[in-house]
């Protein structure tokens, strides 16, 4: 099936916001989206965005059941690592079901690793539930490797109120 990867546009982030949704509700988690749309394009259009995204578009004769061209996305963004030096962190790659077996997954992860490399990144980072099984196999395929036995690396988050409490303990300036 003939598709494209082309950068997001501000205009796709409504599109975006709803492929984010549909991945949530993949990965059993769709109370946890609390993004919209409008911050999607505020942070990733704006002077300094806080990530960069791509789209996988199909022709017209192709959309989805529901009338959709945009039928997948890889949102990723820069982060440096002290022992390696640049890296492209991919925070999501989705393909509408319909579509998937086809190559758009391929075609977007590629295209990414493409962007980093042209950025001068050394590695490409990025996290997968442990249960998601097809996606990793596609990365181990494609010669990811699992830092979770191999190096022992915990993904750790603060947020919500402990964000906030670590912020207040921060000194005064």
């Amino acid at each position: 099936m003939h598709f494209k990867v082309r950068a997001a546009t501000k205009e796709d982030c409504k599109e975006i916001s709803r492929m984010i949704l549909e991945l949530a509700v993949y990965e059993k988690m769709p109370d946890q989206v609390k993004i919209s749309h409008e911050e999607l394009e505020r942070d990733g259009f704006c002077q300094n965005p806080f990530f960069e995204c791509l789209v996988a578009e199909v022709p017209e004769e192709n959309t989805s059941k529901d009338g959709f061209t945009v039928v997948g996305y890889a949102l990723y963004f820069y982060t440096y690592s002290t022992w390696k030096g640049p890296t492209v962190f991919l925070d999501d790659i989705y393909v509408m079901p319909e579509f998937r077996g086809n190559g758009f997954g391929k075609g977007l992860l590629c295209k990414v690793a493409k962007v980093g490399k042209e950025k001068r990144c050394v590695r490409l980072q990025l996290t997968v539930l442990d249960w998601n099984t097809p996606s990793r196999d596609f990365y181990a395929a494609k010669g990811a490797q699992d830092l979770t036995d191999s190096e022992g690396w915990h993904f750790i988050r603060f947020d919500g109120q402990n964000l906030d409490n670590l912020a207040n303990e921060a000194p005064k300036d």
